[in-house]
């Protein structure tokens, strides 16, 4: 796959306890690392041996390691250790085949993330079930842990005098 990934500008991404898997898988991984890590369309991420909560356990191990004292820990703190440090949290997270469960996948960087359900398993996952997913999507209201009253209020003081 890696040559249709440089032909589409894609950039592989892995994150997980790689260090866990076989060497042969390893040593493939980091090639098409390499390979692809100019692609600027399009980031493809690969969760292998991952878990979230192993994930958050590694990032405070780092910050004790680090010596961060308790009062300068921040959430930038946090995300910056994480596997997914650097990128953006995910805005809709899809759950196929009737699973309505995280299942310990990117606990930390799905606090604002839109669910969406389908019982669709997903090798029957279509573009056109995609297309339900993205119009189940922007019909939502993006509060990131607000209430409607306060998004509400926000907008009606951004909005211009007289609109």
């Amino acid at each position: 796959e890696v040559p249709r990934m440089l032909q589409q500008g894609i950039s592989l991404k892995v994150f997980g306890d790689v260090e866990g898997l076989p060497l042969a898988v390893r040593t493939a991984l980091k090639l098409a690392v390499k390979t692809t890590a100019k692609g600027g369309a399009m980031d493809l991420n690969l969760a292998l041996n991952y878990g979230s909560r192993a994930e958050i356990v590694r990032a405070v191990r780092q910050i004790v390691a680090d010596g961060v004292p308790a009062d300068q820990i921040t959430e930038e703190t946090i995300a910056s250790r994480l596997y997914t440090a650097g990128q953006p949290d995910p805005d809709l997270v899809i759950r196929t085949s009737g699973e309505q469960r995280l299942s310990n996948y990117l606990l930390y960087q799905c606090a604002y993330a839109e669910l969406y359900f389908t019982p669709v398993p997903w090798p029957d996952f279509t573009p056109a079930e995609m297309a339900k997913a993205l119009e189940a999507y922007q019909g939502r209201s993006r509060r990131f842990g607000k209430t409607q009253e306060q998004v509400d209020a926000e907008s009606a003081s951004a909005a211009p005098a007289g609109a």
